[in-house]
């Protein structure tokens, strides 16, 4: 029996897949548990205009990511953080401070979750680098400089 994916199910497929199951699994356990529904011509017909509507967003949200990539791609941020004679910052520099000095410095907003440093607590004053995921597809590293206020 042919039915489609409402949610991801281990070992059988993803959402909005349609998977060839035994007939007493889909009518006893998948369609009561919501988890599928029957493959009939109308659900097919609605699953293709869903993908493709999905298809059609996914590519939106890559392309404005490309984009993204591009004014970031040869920028450096600088970031200014108190430090002692000896280099040594007080406190650390971490995404959530990439985070805001991209919002002062180029107006652009990205998640710090988003952002990865190389070394987890920056704790010197110089140059670092750091990665950004603005999609699955598209990641693209940055050069920040941290230099004493």
């Amino acid at each position: 029996m042919e039915v489609i994916l409402k949610q991801d199910v281990l070992n059988l497929g993803y959402t909005n897949e349609k998977v060839n199951v035994k007939a007493g699994y889909a009518r006893n356990f998948l369609i009561p548990q919501g988890i599928a529904i029957l493959a009939t011509e109308s659900n097919k017909k609605v699953l293709a205009e869903t993908l493709k509507q999905k298809a059609h967003k996914e590519a939106k949200v890559k392309n404005a990511a490309e984009d993204l990539s591009k004014t970031l791609k040869d920028i450096t941020v600088k970031i200014g953080a108190k430090a002692a004679e000896s280099g040594k910052i007080f406190g650390s520099v971490n995404a959530i401070q990439i985070a805001q000095a991209l919002k002062d410095q180029f107006n652009v907003e990205i998640d710090r979750k988003k952002i990865h440093v190389d070394h987890e607590h920056i704790k010197e004053l110089g140059n670092y680098k750091a990665r950004i995921h603005l999609h699955k597809d598209v990641q693209i590293e940055i050069g920040f400089e941290v230099f004493a206020e």
